[in-house]
């Protein structure tokens, strides 16, 4: 995971721990995320990625700069939106989500400070297991396997 960088909405150097889903741009609070909303215009980095490999590089510092960029191993671990889709159209997952405990969990991941000391405690929690789990099997079904021996009766 890279170092945090600057927010691109206060301009406070390395606070930046977040990123808008929209357009990717860095920010360091709720305060700058709601300026940041208010203006966010979502076309900008899809726009700069549609240019090509062959289009100039973007200004040190602007959302889509070199070193803003996702890096290959971040990309391999990103879900794409229409297996994304799949987790919005399952019974088991939404049959999971009627549990007030884990919607609470859930709600206490996404406020966190810290999240990922507290989804690494999340990972103990049965439930909050059960629920990571049914979601991974949605979005990277298990292959099958072709060289496994068949179970024979005695």
């Amino acid at each position: 995971m890279r170092a945090p960088g600057p927010c691109a909405e206060c301009g406070a150097g390395a606070a930046a721990r977040y990123r808008c889903p929209r357009c990717g741009s860095a920010y360091c609070s709720v305060p700058c995320c709601r300026t940041h909303r208010e203006r966010c215009a979502p076309g900008a980095r899809r726009e700069e990625e549609a240019a090509g490999p062959g289009s100039p590089p973007a200004p040190a510092g602007s959302p889509a700069a070199p070193e803003e960029i996702v890096g290959e191993e971040e990309e391999q671990d990103r879900v794409p939106p229409q297996k994304l889709q799949l987790l919005g159209e399952s019974a088991e997952l939404r049959e999971l989500l009627r549990n007030p405990h884990l919607r609470q969990l859930l709600l206490a991941l996404e406020q966190a400070r810290d999240k990922s000391s507290l989804l690494r405690r999340l990972m103990r929690e049965p439930l909050f297991l059960e629920f990571a789990d049914c979601c991974l099997r949605i979005v990277e079904p298990p292959e099958e396997k072709e060289n496994v021996l068949p179970v024979l009766a005695e």
